[in-house]
């Protein structure tokens, strides 16, 4: 046999296509070369794959030898092409089944002593695989765990070239080699941060649970010490926990991010990046292998910018495509990338560079024109896709019994959020929605649950008045239904429809 063929998967994004690795033996002057538009780094594989079969006792043949990628016009990148191209080329010489071979989608980096590296992108490696239709995969032993969330397909791990080849028919001694460790897989917290630590914020918790209950993006501004931290890293607790689904594209990011994804997670994630970030740390990229940026990590969970006026105007102004269309797509020369950015945006922001402007007992040291530049680099139209804007005064309080009134609990929260969930749920059935944050304006304006004149009075007066755009006007419609569902009522009333105009505008009706 002088032709021998396996699989490998081309990573894009999260898109992964099913790559023919073929390698081919002929009689002319001894040469190892890969085709079919390699990049640099898989081009490289061709002394990775001569040390690592030497080093495990497997012999490349000593004659021209050509691995073809196809198809040769899709970019591939990285090392993870490493194994396929190995098993190939020891396979020309025969000794391998042909059959276990053409079967078989190979992931994973070739170490120099011939044992498999961790690669980052596994898991959508695999979802891809199985989706063209494979049911084997080999993958190295540190990244078997993270592979074998996928149903529907035999995974097995390798500790070294030896033990692929083995697997394959060929007979190689079998060496004792320990595996090359993986990337530390994050655990997740059996108990979520208690809201009823929360002290002296009725309103501003109230205003978290609607975001939550509609997932309802929201900015939150006050001085520091408020709380704003507090009540962000406490929305994942609140939120319902994710489905199979819904873990398993949060588990395929992480993977591509190059962190471990042995289980899955059924807390939504939280993604908190400073505000030096990029715009490239924030949305993704990168010059070779395009990675997800903290938008994507957010999917499915919530994306919270705290100081969100140190942030470049830029930086802040790349949320808004995602923030619309649920997506976030990067261009680079040659290759485009789409990532999911299903996310719940939380905003939390001083009003001025020193924290004290308009604070009762507090000395703001801040020129005019900083406090303006400060706020102005939250634009119109990003906060205009921002459907609650909660201002917050300092904590008076240190003690729940000063209160006077009962805290809410994590638990209570998450459960009124559930129920105001269910509730939507069953009023969209049969749409393509299920949270009011996502409802079409014009669905919401003019459809069959189209409220009537007289409740929708004070938000026809503040657009025409010039308050309101018409996408403000529907984020005051979304907030109202997601009100009237946390009190069970059938649809907003004009007290939901003021309380969601001054959770908006801070207009009172």
């Amino acid at each position: 046999m002088t032709t021998a063929r396996t699989w490998a998967i081309a990573l894009t994004g999260l898109d992964g296509a099913l790559v023919e690795v073929e390698a081919d033996l002929s009689n002319q002057q001894p040469e190892f070369r890969i085709i079919g538009l390699p990049d640099k780094a898989l081009g490289e594989a061709v002394q990775r794959v001569h040390n690592a079969s030497a080093n495990c006792g497997l012999t490349l043949p000593r004659r021209r030898l050509t691995v073809n990628l196809s198809p040769a016009s899709l970019p591939k990148t990285g090392s993870a092409f490493d194994v396929a191209i190995a098993v190939a080329a020891l396979a020309t010489e025969g000794g391998m089944d042909a059959a276990s071979l053409a079967e078989t989608v190979h992931i994973g980096e070739l170490g120099l002593d011939g044992r498999l590296r961790p690669v980052p992108g596994v898991l959508p490696a695999v979802l891809a695989a199985v989706r063209a239709g494979k049911r084997r995969v080999i993958v190295p032993h540190a990244n078997a765990a993270e592979a074998a969330l996928v149903d529907g397909i035999e995974v097995m791990g390798a500790v070294s070239l030896a033990d692929v080849a083995r697997r394959h028919g060929a007979d190689v001694e079998e060496r004792s080699l320990d595996p090359v460790p993986g990337p530390s897989v994050p655990a997740e917290e059996q108990t979520a941060p208690e809201l009823a630590e929360v002290m002296g914020q009725r309103d501003a918790v109230g205003a978290l649970i609607a975001a939550a209950a509609g997932g309802h993006h929201m900015l939150m501004s006050g001085p520091p010490g408020a709380g704003k931290t507090m009540l962000a890293s406490r929305l994942p607790g609140i939120l319902p926990p994710l489905d199979d689904a819904q873990a398993l594209e949060v588990a395929a990011i992480r993977s591509l991010s190059g962190e471990g994804a042995g289980s899955l997670l059924r807390r939504p994630p939280l993604e908190a990046p400073h505000h030096s970030a990029s715009i490239a740390a924030l949305v993704g990229g990168g010059s070779r292998i395009l990675r997800p940026g903290a938008i994507a990590r957010a999917t499915h969970g919530v994306l919270f910018l705290d100081e969100v006026g140190e942030f470049a105007p830029s930086v802040l102004d790349a949320l808004r495509q995602p923030l619309e269309k649920g997506e976030i797509t990067i261009h680079r020369a040659g290759v485009t990338a789409s990532f999911p950015a299903s996310f719940q945006l939380i905003l939390a922001t001083n009003p001025c560079p020193c924290g004290s402007y308009g604070v009762r007992g507090g000395s703001c040291v801040c020129p005019p024109m900083a406090i303006r530049r400060y706020l102005g680099r939250l634009s119109g139209p990003l906060l205009d896709r921002v459907d609650i804007e909660l201002a917050m005064a300092r904590v008076s309080v240190a003690h729940a019994r000063d209160l006077g009134e009962g805290v809410v609990t994590t638990s209570e929260a998450a459960a009124r959020v559930a129920e105001a969930r269910e509730r939507a749920a069953h009023r969209l059935r049969g749409t393509r929605w299920s949270l009011n944050a996502r409802v079409s304006g014009p669905w919401l304006r003019e459809g069959p649950l189209a409220l009537p004149p007289v409740v929708l009075r004070p938000l026809d007066a503040a657009l025409n008045r010039g308050a309101l755009t018409l996408r403000g006007y529907d984020r005051v419609l979304r907030v109202a239904w997601t009100l009237s569902d946390l009190a069970a009522r059938a649809s907003p009333t004009v007290s939901d429809i003021g309380r969601a105009l001054f959770m908006k505008k801070g207009i009172s009706t």
